[in-house]
């Protein structure tokens, strides 16, 4: 009968931990977000293959032309 309250009370004390921890965490800003992650794998991702400086005049055209649109 004693191991009945020696596991009830580590039980609690574990809830307790993760209760602490869930809290800690919603008050961090962990879970502010929940809209972009579930949209982030419809993005494709850019491959940059020059670095920015060597940017060809007509790829900067193309991207001021986008940008405004």
């Amino acid at each position: 009968m004693s191991v009945i309250y020696v596991l009830l009370a580590i039980s609690i004390t574990v809830a307790v931990i993760f209760f602490i921890a869930f809290v800690f965490s919603v008050r961090s800003g962990q879970y502010d977000d929940a809209y972009t992650p579930s949209v982030r794998m419809l993005f494709d991702d850019e491959v940059l293959t020059e670095p920015d400086h060597e940017i060809s005049e007509e790829k900067q055209i193309i991207k001021t032309n986008d940008t405004n649109q």
